[in-house]
């Protein structure tokens, strides 16, 4: 398999070093991904890179995945306006083992194969490394001049905020990142997102002044959404890889509502399907969208490769039952279509507040399913709550235990995608 063609038809490449392709068709070629530690979760916008990684083992290449202990402690200014929060050894020490765990269910890590993946963090390397001996060794190979030509330091030199000493030595320790692995695991390719470049490239700038040897970078696009907002974003904010922060029916939601242009980008990048397969897909798509067959198969595959295929399975029958009979009342979910329900958050009301009735108002800023009740209020004017499948526009309606599904249950839609599960005893 040819990785740059591969990673091309993807739509994968943003800009590549020339002498890349043939590197890696010359000889099994090492390469790694850095990831930054500031949550214990890594989110989806980290999966473009991660999926660079297992192409590069599926075409027999050998990935490391790099967390960034170290650097972790730095910040990095690439595409930023304002320096960061440091963290603390310990909040590190637990993102860092979070994301060791995440990237063991992409790559495969068995050492008896020829390419088998490898896990570094560069806390490894760096604590043993004085300052002094950081200037002498790395520091005087790159020179300011040099540092300060790369597009996000010049971004924050001109910027109101400036940029601290700390973050502007962030390029050359992860450009020292570069010459260790080249030095220590033969590492000659670095790839990442587009952001990255100038960090990148001061890597391969260090391996030909300081090791006198070539090294090669690949870049992948910064994704963005058709409708302007940020890729991995959605109403609830990040959406993680992680089950406890993001539940793979909400995983699933998310790409399951992708806008038709975004779906025709993202079903090349976020799934291995084929080049035929999804050029079946795209085809079928321009004939019907509104069948979304091409956002099921990307929901599909996404959810299976990051929570499995029971996960999956769990989210589409939470998905029929919340969506497929819109129509049929509330009252014919069972307890156990009730309970079994993945994904949608469930919140727990006292019973006594109800005999006498509630105002719709106070009831959603008591259960907090809105965070005022201006909020609340503002909500039902524009229509966007419903109870037990009926939608409620007066701010006046009470909420009391008629209402209760099998005698305990309120099942409360706000806006398009968020459910929750009331459950009063």
């Amino acid at each position: 398999m040819n990785l740059i063609e591969e990673l091309r038809w993807r739509g994968m490449i943003a800009d590549i070093m020339p002498g890349t392709e043939e590197q890696l068709l010359k000889e099994m070629t090492t390469g790694y991904v850095g990831f930054d530690p500031t949550a214990d979760s890594l989110h989806i916008g980290s999966l473009v890179p991660i999926l660079l990684l297992v192409h590069l083992q599926k075409a027999g290449h050998q990935p490391i995945a790099l967390v960034g202990g170290a650097t972790g402690m730095i910040g990095d200014p690439s595409g930023k306006s304002a320096e960061r929060n440091l963290l603390d050894e310990e909040t590190l020490a637990k993102n860092v083992a979070g994301i060791k765990g995440q990237l063991e269910k992409f790559l495969n890590f068995d050492a008896s194969l020829k390419n088998p993946a490898v896990m570094a963090n560069n806390y490894d390397w760096f604590k043993t490394i004085s300052f002094i001996d950081f200037l002498r060794d790395a520091g005087k190979h790159i020179t300011v001049n040099y540092m300060m030509a790369k597009d996000s330091v010049k971004k924050r030199i001109e910027g109101e905020t400036g940029i601290s000493y700390t973050e502007f030595a962030y390029q050359l320790m992860q450009g020292y990142d570069f010459y260790w692995l080249y030095q220590q695991k033969n590492c000659k390719l670095q790839m990442g997102g587009s952001d990255q470049w100038g960090n990148m490239t001061t890597g391969t700038e260090l391996v030909r002044r300081k090791a006198g040897g070539e090294a090669f970078v690949i870049t992948c696009p910064l994704l963005t959404k058709a409708d302007g907002t940020k890729f991995g974003k959605s109403e609830g904010g990040n959406v993680w890889l992680d089950a406890e922060k993001t539940s793979p029916y909400k995983f699933y939601q998310f790409w399951l509502q992708a806008a038709d242009e975004d779906a025709k980008k993202w079903i090349k990048i976020f799934t291995f399907l084929d080049q035929a397969t999804i050029n079946g897909l795209l085809e079928q798509h321009d004939q019907n969208a509104s069948a979304r067959v091409l956002q099921k198969a990307l929901a599909k595959e996404v959810t299976i490769l990051v929570h499995g295929e029971e996960e999956y399975n769990k989210a589409v029958e939470t998905t029929e039952k919340l969506f497929a009979n819109q129509n049929a009342p509330a009252e014919s979910l069972s307890v156990e279509d009730l309970e079994s329900m993945e994904g949608v958050e469930k919140i727990s009301y006292a019973l006594d507040k109800l005999k006498e009735g509630v105002d719709i108002v106070s009831f959603l800023a008591d259960s907090a399913i809105n965070p005022s009740k201006g909020d609340a209020r503002k909500m039902l004017q524009n229509g966007g709550i419903s109870v037990n499948r009926n939608k409620i526009a007066d701010v006046q309606f009470q909420v009391n235990n008629t209402l209760l599904l099998h005698g305990r249950y309120l099942l409360v839609q706000k806006g398009k995608k968020n459910y929750y599960l009331i459950e009063c005893q």
